[in-house]
């Protein structure tokens, strides 16, 4: 009989269930890994309201950290108990966009289909990490070890949030001596913050209006923090820049308001770069865009993963300039999984990010 594990399931659109599922089997170049903390991300939100379609009984969660509980037997340079993270974005490491250097772009296999959300798999195309144990596909492109020194919570935002964060100013180009205006400052903005300041940008200016994210904007990098909700953002940050604009306006939220005010905060020839997850049609006004005359670039991001890109960004947090412990507000068991989605969902009780614990 197959051993049996406690997993978090999507049963229909606004209902995820805890739920019984078999242990995965184990491929030759497979790694299960038995899950210490995971986390509820926003994406996991619109799996469950039905805004992303996902397969009935599809296992949610793409942020793990755990012990490895067995290994494939072509699996080398691993050992059962070692403690690692894997990414949210899972390249299989021998793809054409893995060989060309897009990691993200890794792109499904035939018999899923195309998917434009590249290497996404965990929570997507296959069983996710909300679960006692997980199944890691291509073990040794994507499984990186926790140094000794480092607790689950400091490498919890690695596999997602910190990566695609950091993402939002690298592919925005960040340089010395930038301006640049953050967008929403929820995990995603607030790592993106914290890339932009460790880029070396001269000047960081974060749009927020819940007093607790904007402290913890201060706190991680930025130089000012525009409430929306009290002035003009876009205003005030022309104000802030002397009417220059920005270098790079980084849109952490998904939604057109804040794509449209990112575009109107640009200098001549700067940067949007875009995070966030749209659920609709996205319009470019035509002033902001200056009638295409505007020499601006606009850039997406997916979540850079694989075991390199993890590595660096636990070297971050080693290296003590980035504390991301204080985005876990909330802790929860796996079997009160029902009562943290419905926190994170509504936003309640000034949660940033929950630690589920099986």
């Amino acid at each position: 009989m197959a051993q049996m594990m406690k997993a978090a399931v999507f049963v229909a659109p606004n209902r995820i269930d805890l739920d019984e599922k078999p242990v995965p089997y184990v491929g030759p170049l497979d790694a299960l890994i038995r899950i210490t903390t995971t986390t509820i991300c926003g994406t996991d939100v619109h799996i469950l309201k039905g805004e992303y379609p996902v397969a009935r009984g599809l296992t949610i969660g793409y942020e793990p950290v755990g012990t490895v509980e067995k290994l494939g037997a072509a699996v080398e340079g691993y050992r059962e108990g070692q403690w690692v993270i894997a990414g949210a974005i899972r390249p299989s490491g021998h793809s054409a966009g893995c060989l060309c250097g897009y990691h993200s772009r890794d792109g499904a296999r035939k018999k899923y289909g195309f998917k434009p959300m590249g290497g996404w798999r965990f929570g997507n195309t296959i069983d996710g990490a909300q679960a006692e144990y997980l199944l890691v596909p291509d073990a040794m492109a994507n499984l990186a070890p926790i140094r000794d020194g480092l607790d689950d919570e400091q490498v919890l935002m690695c596999p997602d949030i910190m990566s695609t964060g950091f993402s939002g100013a690298e592919n925005g180009k960040v340089r010395i001596g930038d301006a640049v205006a953050v967008f929403a400052q929820w995990p995603i903005g607030l790592c993106t913050t914290a890339g932009a300041r460790l880029m070396c940008a001269s000047t960081i200016i974060g749009v927020e209006a819940v007093p607790a994210r904007m402290e913890i904007a201060r706190r991680i990098g930025a130089d000012h923090v525009v409430d929306f909700t009290k002035v003009d953002a876009v205003d005030e940050i022309l104000r802030l820049t002397d009417g220059r604009g920005v270098d790079v306006a980084i849109e952490a939220l998904g939604r057109q308001e804040t794509f449209e005010a990112a575009l109107c905060v640009l200098r001549p020839c700067g940067t949007l770069s875009s995070l966030g997850v749209y659920y609709g049609d996205l319009t470019i006004p035509l002033d902001a865009f200056h009638a295409g005359l505007g020499d601006h670039t606009i850039v997406t991001t997916l979540c850079p993963g694989g075991k390199e890109r993890m590595r660096r960004l636990m070297e971050v947090i080693a290296s003590g300039r980035l504390d991301t412990r204080p985005l876990v507000t909330h802790r929860f068991g796996l079997d009160r999984i029902e009562e943290a989605y419905a926190l994170f969902a509504n936003q309640s009780d000034g949660v940033l990010k929950v630690a589920i614990v099986p």
